[in-house]
């Protein structure tokens, strides 16, 4: 199943919407030509608290480009279901900014914990959009892979946009997470790319 994101406001208006938020952000938080949303569903509570960091590669020259190209900040996406007022079923509704959900700066590096959306604001351009977690940052999980834990890469043009894309960790034919990540702009499979909850 392919799901399709609207914008909720336009640049204009979602600037405006911006500059009343409490931490006062100058990026914008909702979908448009300029930004994507980078969302990591939850899962296990061991898995959860195992990070991923953004690798953002510009498509012409493999420079990276994480911290000069791009700014982020992230939110909480339980904060937005506790909002009696969302429609929590719909993915596409569920980051239409109403206010509820306070956004955060990154302090240091951008990176994804389980539940966590990344806002992500690039100049215009083509990007190789990755994630990855140094294998020192992994040992409290036990899989197959005892090195570092690499994703796809998910090829981004900011003229061709996609407004959300998923950061799963992946999981064998058995559902066991064997120590990696994938990227993709559809919704996870159940049990290819992340480990069912029980």
């Amino acid at each position: 199943m392919i799901l399709v994101f609207t914008p909720a406001y336009t640049q204009n208006s979602s600037k405006k919407q911006n500059e009343d938020t409490q931490n006062k952000t100058p990026y914008n938080l909702h979908p448009d030509k300029w930004s994507i949303i980078i969302y990591r569903p939850d899962n296990s509570e061991g898995m959860n608290d195992v990070r991923c960091w953004l690798k953002l590669e510009d498509a012409k020259t493999g420079e990276d480009v994480t911290y000069t190209k791009a700014k982020a900040n992230y939110e909480f996406v339980a904060d937005r279901k506790k909002a009696p007022i969302r429609d929590t079923t719909s993915i596409s509704r569920m980051f239409k900014y109403t206010g509820e959900a306070p956004s955060y700066n990154y302090k240091k590096s951008y990176y994804l914990s389980g539940g966590m959306a990344m806002h992500l604001l690039l100049q215009p351009g083509k990007y190789k959009i990755s994630v990855y977690t140094p294998k020192d940052h992994a040992i409290y999980v036990h899989t197959e892979n005892k090195g570092d834990w690499t994703s796809n890469v998910f090829e981004y043009d900011t003229e061709n946009p996609t407004n959300v894309i998923f950061v799963s960790p992946t999981a064998n034919d058995n559902g066991f997470y064997n120590g990696g990540w994938n990227i993709d702009y559809k919704t996870p499979s159940f049990h290819k790319v992340t480990k069912p909850s029980i």
